[in-house]
């Protein structure tokens, strides 16, 4: 999507606290915080555990009510039944009452959301088809495993044919081949039009999905944007793999600083940059050893996490908006 699309999520100086214990401690779980999302944007929010993001979504889902500042759904002031209508919400731990099967439950979220009759039963059956739980679709929840009452709550947020989905660790409980059926899944519904805003601690799916991203520290946006203006583009580091190397290649190698990382038989060496990398490749030839491969590293969106989220408060207790 362009820079001019609308944006459907807009979050102005947010704010929360609460009190907690006997001695009614106050606790500010988010700190004035703004951003906002763009209709069919796949949108990811970050931060290490106790950042504030699960509380943020809960008050963009209109289960807390914010203790200042304000957001903004579909452009109506949260919380606000109209905008309601129109989002698709996965918790972070979905409840499903036990007793009732996946196409029960489902279906009660169908219905909440204003589907009826015929219509909220082809639903039910076509989004628990697209998550992967139509063969389980009429076993009690109480036999479900984890990954499984995943994608049932995963299917009762697409039920309504949402326009956003507000997703809260949606790849939680899932196996390899779970994770990438749900990404998958975000991918095809932005094709279908939908607007993705997911949190997750697993960035390696954040890096592949996302157009932009918000990352929080201590209840305060420290990196907000598009993630590919974030990162730097850069050559940070040039991984070279060499077999046959002998001991003077290795003597070499540490005697230009470069790192060395035994691999079986084989051989890393890392450089810093690749100003160098010529030099150790003429060295490596000229020694007999084979190159196997040169492989230029970028910076990722963990090394900007570790950066912003995790080694910024060591440096400073100051946090960036």
């Amino acid at each position: 999507m362009g820079p001019l699309a609308e944006p459907l999520i807009v979050v102005d100086k947010l704010s929360k606290s609460f009190r907690i214990g006997l001695s009614r401690k106050r606790v500010d779980a988010v700190r004035g915080i703004s951003f906002d999302v763009r209709r069919g944007d796949i949108f990811g929010f970050l931060g290490p555990n106790g950042a504030g993001k699960t509380t943020t979504i809960k008050m963009l889902a209109g289960l807390i009510a914010p203790g200042s500042g304000s957001a903004k759904l579909f452009g109506h002031a949260i919380p606000s039944p109209q905008a309601m209508q129109r989002i698709g919400f996965l918790p972070e731990n979905p409840y499903v009452y036990p007793f009732l099967t996946p196409t029960e439950f489902v279906e009660m979220c169908g219905r909440l959301s204003g589907v009826h009759g015929k219509a909220v039963r082809d639903r039910t059956r076509a989004a628990l088809d697209r998550v992967g739980m139509l063969y389980a679709a009429d076993r009690p929840v109480r036999r479900l495993s984890k990954g499984m009452l995943q994608r049932t709550g995963l299917a009762a947020a697409l039920v309504g044919d949402p326009e956003l989905l507000i997703l809260d660790e949606p790849m939680s409980g899932l196996d390899p081949v779970g994770r990438k059926e749900v990404r998958d899944l975000i991918l095809d519904e932005r094709k279908n039009g939908r607007t993705i805003f997911f949190s997750t601690h697993i960035l390696s799916d954040v890096e592949m999905l996302c157009d932009r991203v918000t990352i929080l520290r201590r209840g305060q946006v420290v990196v907000s944007g598009r993630l590919n203006e974030l990162l730097k583009h850069e050559v940070k580091r040039t991984d070279v793999t060499l077999e046959g190397a002998d001991e003077e290649l290795e003597s070499f190698c540490k005697s230009e600083g470069f790192g060395l990382r035994p691999a079986g038989k084989r051989l890393i060496v890392e450089i810093e940059g690749k100003r160098q990398v010529s030099q150790l490749l003429s060295e490596a030839l000229g020694r007999g050893a084979e190159i196997v491969e040169v492989a230029p590293r970028h910076e990722t969106l963990e090394d900007l996490f570790v950066r912003e989220a995790i080694e910024a408060p060591a440096r400073s207790g100051v946090a960036k908006g």
